[in-house]
């Protein structure tokens, strides 16, 4: 089974693109393949559709806080829930999140999903510093569109029974099952809150440097709860080592994350060790 992890940017550019470890996993060795790169939306929405099997972690959001989707009056089940999100403008939403946060007391001005605790992630309504609001608007739209799986929120409707009943004949394992990931979760039982990253080149610093090569060292000799070691060539090592935004390791980290989920679901859980959660919400994998 093909593993993928993904960093995502909402506004990719050239120098900011979206990246995408590609991998497999064998006896709990996790071995990376490749890194792709995508300098726009649309690029990586068309590798997104492409014909091929994998199980993916993705670095954004795939669901809003349900309190701020009752105060809001939206939609309360996820697919349209969903679709009227992406309907909004960037503006738009800044606005509305930003009047709802307004109205909120010093010290509980977000809403938090169940996961965000566990995880230790950024509430998915921030809208800056990370802009994780713009990259559900962003990105969940582009796995709906592709027609990808999402354990516990989302199955694709497959157009009829015919065609569902070929596709299944031609490949039982035809699919392509996007988790939502959270590279910061594995990164900090692993170096805890050690800063590795920064798009700065002010702050890309010698302490950051060796941040990243005793996380990937941590990795790759199995230092963690997922019971999993990362296999890397001496050209990958240094190439994520080098890349001083983190962006590579995070794709990396979101991997490890599906390979993980992949494990849970040969060992019989159909929702890829997903636990059972709000299906308005989802829920970070592994935490």
């Amino acid at each position: 089974m093909t593993l993928i992890g993904c960093d995502f940017s909402s506004s990719p550019t050239k120098r900011k693109p979206v990246v995408v470890a590609v991998g497999h996993a064998k006896a709990g060795r996790v071995q990376l393949q490749s890194l792709l790169r995508f300098d726009t939306l649309a690029s990586f929405a068309d590798w997104l559709k492409q014909p091929q099997t994998w199980v993916g972690g993705f670095d954004l959001p795939f669901g809003l806080p349900r309190e701020l989707v009752e105060t809001l009056n939206w939609p309360r089940d996820w697919l349209p829930c969903m679709q009227h999100y992406a309907a909004l403008s960037r503006a738009e939403i800044r606005d509305t999140f930003k009047a709802f946060c307004d109205a909120r007391p010093v010290g509980g001005k977000f809403a938090h999903r169940a996961t965000d605790t566990p995880a230790g992630s950024s509430p998915s309504m921030k809208w800056v510093n990370p802009p994780v609001a713009f990259m559900l608007h962003a990105g969940l739209p582009l796995l709906i569109e592709a027609g990808v799986t999402l354990p516990r929120l989302h199955v694709p409707v497959v157009p009829d029974a015919a065609a569902a009943a070929s596709s299944v004949a031609e490949s039982p394992q035809s699919l392509r099952v996007a988790l939502e990931a959270y590279p910061g979760l594995l990164a900090r039982e692993l170096i805890g809150n050690t800063s590795y990253k920064s798009d700065d080149k002010a702050k890309q610093t010698p302490e950051r440097l060796i941040a990243r090569k005793q996380l990937l060292q941590a990795l790759e000799i199995g230092q963690t709860r997922l019971g999993l070691r990362l296999k890397l060539t001496h050209a990958q090592h240094d190439t994520l080592v080098d890349d001083a935004s983190g962006d590579s390791l995070d794709a990396v980290l979101c991997m490890v994350q599906a390979a993980w989920a992949q494990a849970q679901h040969e060992a019989g859980h159909a929702q890829y060790g997903l636990p059972a959660c709000d299906p308005l919400e989802g829920w970070i994998v592994t935490a």
